[in-house]
């Protein structure tokens, strides 16, 4: 599924190319993907000009001054920038057509699982039931040891599954844990009520330059996930402990295990994470 860094690569590369155009077409191929798409509200935003992208979490919001296009990528989904005359694949579900001629451009949503969404979000957009339960942005200032340690108090889950947690803190899927968990030091399995003060004062700022080294690397593509300009990421190359079962600890060189955390799979260098 793709995570924050790569809803966020998303997010700066098709910005660009759309904020100030207008909404000239739109084509839905599909009836729904997660939930049914918003073919009827499509008179709310055509003609008007995209005022602005938006990320919240995993979330794109893409703002009009009548509304917001809701977008979630969901386990498969990516967004592509393409001439509106390319034919599309058997999985490009929405063109989105911006500007007319020879410069108009169509946002094209690929998604094989079906799991995104596109909703059409009217008023508060940040008030709608999906986004308003969200958790803590990393990338913040106010996302802090001291906030952390006071949201972790008597917590006795281990510390690798309540990063996840969305409700908590936004955007650290399962590959970001396991990378900040070992350039932090720190076991996945260790409660998290439990983790010092001193120790998550140095995991904040590794989960915000893990983050930050992800989304300036492209992400990572791993199966589906694809930039707006069909590169791919390679956050992948710089992984210490994600998907590297057996291999050396590139800092130990001892072999990188695997367990399994709420159903996820978990990585981590016994050696070096206590």
């Amino acid at each position: 599924m793709p995570e924050l860094p790569e809803v966020e690569v998303t997010r700066r590369g098709i910005a660009p190319s759309l904020i100030g155009r207008r909404v000239t077409n739109t084509n839905w191929r599909v009836p729904a993907l997660r939930y049914p798409l918003p073919s009827d509200k499509t008179a709310q935003f055509t003609g008007l000009p995209l005022l602005a992208v938006h990320r919240r979490a995993k979330y794109l919001l893409l703002e009009f001054a009548s509304g917001h296009l809701l977008i979630h990528l969901g386990m498969s989904g990516s967004l592509r920038l393409v001439s509106p005359s390319l034919a599309p694949a058997k999985h490009d579900h929405v063109d989105l057509v911006f500007g007319s001629g020879k410069s108009a451009i169509a946002l094209r949503m690929h998604d094989p699982r079906r799991f995104g969404a596109i909703l059409w979000l009217e008023g508060d957009a940040f008030s709608h039931p999906l986004l308003n339960v969200l958790g803590i942005e990393p990338l913040t200032d106010e996302f802090t040891a001291a906030w952390l340690k006071k949201s972790l108090t008597n917590l006795k889950a281990a510390i690798k599954p309540t990063l996840m947690d969305g409700h908590r803190i936004v955007g650290i899927g399962n590959i970001y844990a396991s990378e900040s968990l070992f350039r932090a030091g720190i076991h996945p399995a260790v409660p998290a009520g439990k983790v010092s003060l001193k120790r998550l004062a140095r995991l904040v700022p590794v989960i915000k330059e893990t983050l930050a080294a992800a989304i300036n690397a492209g992400g990572s593509s791993l199966r589906d996930f694809i930039h707006s300009d069909g590169s791919s990421g390679y956050f992948q190359q710089q992984y210490f402990a994600y998907g590297r079962k057996g291999e050396p600890c590139r800092v130990c060189q001892s072999p990188i295990r695997e367990i399994r955390q709420a159903q996820r799979a978990t990585f981590f260098c016994a050696r070096c994470q206590r």
